[in-house]
């Protein structure tokens, strides 16, 4: 069985539907399971500031598919959910990335694990260490924790929900 984290985010229209809608999308995939979920977190833009906050989150998930039919599965959710791709970095419904795939380090033109800058993001360190305070990077080795203290400006914890199932069973 394979372990892998997802780093879902949202900042137009009502975003923590979207990303309950998200989850469930993925929950509902044949071979996949959710395992855990972090709280939510309100994180101001990165790269493109000049756009609403975010609402973002991190899903454990363990699966026996690959990590690229994991990210088949996840543009398919950005696609299904209306996902207009306009500019790196620019405001978006619904975003959907792999940030890790068990302890592996894979890069393919469509795919690279670890994701290339998720120890720059304190928006994905601060919920992906909520669900694991113990993880390495796959390449350097390094606690992720140690990254964290430099990314925490800007993330600030939203809602915590008491598992997967009342994460997407509650209102708004």
């Amino acid at each position: 069985m394979n372990t892998a984290y997802l780093s879902l985010g949202s900042n137009i229209g009502d975003r923590l539907d979207m990303l309950q809608e998200a989850v469930r999308i993925v929950m509902n995939q044949e071979d996949l399971h959710i395992s855990r979920i972090s709280s939510v977190y309100e994180t101001a833009p990165v790269g493109f500031t000049d756009q609403a906050s975010f609402l973002n989150m991190v899903v454990e998930v363990q699966s026996n598919l690959s990590a690229f039919k994991i990210l088949s599965i996840c543009l398919e959710t950005e696609q299904v959910l209306g996902r207009i791709r306009e500019f790196r970095w620019g405001p978006r419904c619904i975003d959907l990335d792999i940030l890790l795939y068990n302890d592996e380090n894979m890069e393919s033109e469509n795919l690279i694990i670890p994701h290339p800058r998720m120890h720059e993001r304190g928006f994905v360190l601060i919920p992906l260490l909520e669900l694991n305070p113990n993880l390495n990077h796959p390449i350097t080795g390094v606690p992720f924790r140690q990254y964290v203290e430099e990314q925490k400006e800007g993330v600030h914890l939203w809602k915590t929900f008491d598992g997967v199932d009342a994460f997407v069973h509650s209102e708004n």
